[in-house]
């Protein structure tokens, strides 16, 4: 496999997990928390570096995509960790937004708050590893798979 090759698979690989992440929330119904949506920043930045590289040809870029990779493999990480209860996050992961609403509908009483997307709960799992858990695993492969392309001579 060639430079030019892997860092295609790997960030073509960021831009599959973030349509995921998108088709889950817009055609599964599944809201994101807080950690969901850092967890997405990364890849967005992955796909943009695999872009940078296609038009500039740098290939010391790849180490910035492996550097993204690894960064969201960490929030996931980080957020299996406090889906299982391993370590807490901040509260405003498990309250709601009052974002949008006037001092009005604060002050009414008979206005419902949006119900909170919270970051400690499992919305959707597979073989007993939630969404963020899989998003840990396969961008810390994707981080190997740019670190690979880094490593490759042109």
């Amino acid at each position: 496999m060639t430079q030019r090759q892997a860092t295609t698979v790997a960030g073509l690989g960021s831009a599959a997990l973030l349509a995921g992440a998108f088709a889950f929330q817009y055609l599964g119904g599944l809201p994101p928390c807080q950690l969901c949506l850092w967890q997405r920043w990364p890849h967005a930045t992955a796909v943009l570096i695999l872009g940078l590289i296609w038009l500039t040809g740098w290939r010391w870029l790849a180490w910035a995509g492996a550097v993204a990779a690894l960064a969201t493999a960490g929030i996931g990480l980080f957020h299996a960790g406090v889906e299982q209860g391993w370590w807490e996050f901040i509260s405003s992961c498990t309250q709601g937004s009052i974002a949008g609403l006037s001092g009005a509908d604060l002050l009414n009483p008979a206005t419902a708050l949006p119900a909170p997307v919270r970051c400690d709960q499992i919305p959707w799992s597979l073989a007993g590893i939630s969404m963020a858990g899989w998003n840990a695993i396969v961008s810390a492969g994707l981080a190997a798979i740019w670190i690979f392309g880094a490593t490759r001579k042109a």
